[in-house]
């Protein structure tokens, strides 16, 4: 009696013990509540992690994860020379776009799912993001062992748990990359306005699916907080003339702008850094403080009033800045400069500037408004100038340029002024080669005002992401010079042979579409190509953990 009495005793606890293994096990691996941006990517010199606390009271953790070294991307960048996140290292971007291993359209929205030990170990199974260490490894296979072996009654099923809105948002996004890395290898999509060919681009058929996605889907939302001019208000008829150009048609659109928060993919903070230089600071005060306490009191506001802020981190927000102190701008608020978009001119990878995440645009001078009497140029035969440069010395090159070519040569037309009577435009239609060498900072509208009347630009810059690099390839059509290689210039310019020089004269025709400011905006301007870099980066990006949930 006493023996059967221990052997079911024995039994019981050879039961109870699997049991308890097993909950401890669940307990460890179930979804956490943090929110977890995760930046996609699948080459290793661009992973970077790091953790920081929210802008407003409650004590969020980003961490910024790796997905699995094996997921597949589509690579609308061939080349790659472009470091580390933080790194400041010169390149461009090598992954515009980077998607999960998930080769299928996902038919449900799935929880992200985060366990985490020691490890740091990580897998992705059918989009879900989950570290785990090889004890959790071993432990669940013990597990799965000691249930099968006692005969363990199944548990029950919890019910179904609601999917979030932000969820379906993400959903929205994977089915996206899905079509986008599916059209790399499918047959070029038909449009009747514009169909992206040629060598200017890294990936045409990706590029044209990845616009049309956009089209389809992209929201903005503009927060509606702070008063012009410093907000919702910027130059129109400058060198930073696309600063407010952008934010005021931003303001105004129909198509991409959302009124409702919960719909956005993206949000954009209004403010104008011309404007904020001209009203807020000091003039020849040195004092960047009014500066910056405007930009952190503005993100404190939003961050109070909306929760999207503080859910990122900032990393689906974005700023938009011509003005040179656009960069330093940024960094007023830690999450501002480390986690969201930043759209420059200044795109400068030695001054922080990161094309993983960042957007270079292009700096136009628009002093009329528009784009009257600059658009158009003869043909590369009756263009007489081997190469064509004129304005102010500022900056590292260009005192370099003038000291080789200024009054030299007769071919490379160098002038600090030019002589009177003589028309600035009328000398680019005449030249073959514009030279663009950067100023004070890296970024000139002379490579738009090439591109404008039809002559091959010369970039003679240090550590300058030239703009939509994440889509066109800029060797295809402009020449790119280090400052070491300005006394060589015209060996340079002479050795492209005229078959070459007249495709790469073509080729900027044909690029001018994606450069050319209209209002209203037409489709592959320059405003949708902002848009269009804005929306790769969200795809680079996945947000997890929304609080405010919707039946499916």
């Amino acid at each position: 009696m006493g023996s059967s009495s221990f052997s079911s005793s024995f039994k019981v606890l050879l039961f109870m013990i699997p049991l308890a293994v097993l909950f401890g096990f669940v307990s460890v691996m179930g979804p956490r509540a943090s929110t977890s941006p995760v930046i996609l990517s699948n080459h290793p010199w661009l992973w970077s992690s790091f953790s920081s606390s929210s802008s407003s009271s409650n004590n969020n953790q980003l961490k910024i994860d790796v997905v699995a070294s094996k997921a597949k991307a589509v690579d609308l960048h061939s080349t790659v020379v472009m470091a580390g996140v933080e790194d400041k290292k010169e390149g461009l971007l090598s992954d515009p776009l980077n998607l999960n291993r998930s080769s299928s359209t996902p038919t449900a929205v799935q929880p992200a799912v985060q366990v985490q030990d020691q490890s740091n170990s990580t897998m992705e199974i059918d989009g879900l993001n989950i570290s785990m260490s090889t004890t959790n490894k071993t432990l669940g296979v013990a597990v799965a062992a000691a249930i099968n072996e006692t005969h363990a009654v199944p548990m029950k099923a919890g019910r179904k748990r609601a999917v979030t809105k932000l969820e379906k948002l993400e959903a929205g996004l994977q089915r996206a990359r899905v079509a986008i890395k599916e059209a790399s290898i499918g047959n070029q999509t038909q449009d009747p306005d514009f169909v992206p060919l040629g060598p200017m681009y890294w990936d045409s058929k990706a590029f044209h699916r990845s616009y049309l996605e956009m089209e389809q889907k992209f929201k903005v939302f503009v927060y509606e907080e702070g008063e012009p001019p410093v907000f919702h208000d910027g130059p129109c008829k400058s060198i930073y003339s696309m600063e407010g150009n952008f934010i005021y048609t931003m303001e105004v659109n129909k198509q991409f702008r959302t009124k409702k928060a919960d719909k956005a993919h993206v949000f954009f903070l209004p403010f104008s850094v011309v404007k904020l230089v001209r009203f807020v600071y000091v003039r020849d005060s040195h004092d960047f403080g009014p500066i910056r306490r405007t930009v952190i009191d503005y993100v404190n506001l939003i961050a109070g009033k909306y929760p999207y802020w503080n859910r990122s981190l900032g990393a689906d927000h974005f700023m938009l800045a011509c003005h040179d102190w656009g960069p330093e701008t940024s960094f007023s608020d830690p999450y501002l400069g480390k986690n969201s978009i930043r759209v420059l001119c200044n795109a400068n990878t030695s001054e922080k500037f990161s094309p993983v995440k960042d957007v270079s645009f292009p700096e136009i001078n628009l002093q009329t408004g528009g784009l009257t009497g600059l658009i158009g140029g003869p043909s590369p035969s009756r263009r007489s100038i081997l190469a064509f440069f004129a304005g102010g010395v500022h900056g590292p090159i260009r005192p370099v340029l003038l000291e080789h070519w200024e009054s030299k040569d007769e071919d490379i037309r160098v002038h600090k002024y030019l002589p009177k009577g003589v028309s600035y435009y009328e000398m680019m239609r005449k030249s073959k080669y514009c030279l663009c060498p950067s100023g004070y900072e890296v970024a000139s509208p002379r490579v738009v005002e090439a591109i404008y009347t039809g002559c091959v630009p010369v970039l003679i810059s240090e550590h300058y992401v030239p703009p939509f690099s994440d889509v066109l390839n800029w060797k295809s059509f402009s020449v790119a010079i280090s400052t070491r290689d300005i006394p060589n210039l015209k060996s340079i310019l002479t050795n492209i042979s005229s078959r070459q020089y007249i495709r790469m004269h073509r080729r900027v025709v044909q690029v001018r579409r994606h450069f050319e400011f209209n209002s209203p905006p037409k489709r592959f301007d320059v405003f949708h190509m902002i848009l269009h870099s804005i929306w790769l980066r969200r795809l680079n990006v996945r947000i997890q953990n929304d609080q405010s949930a919707v039946t499916s």
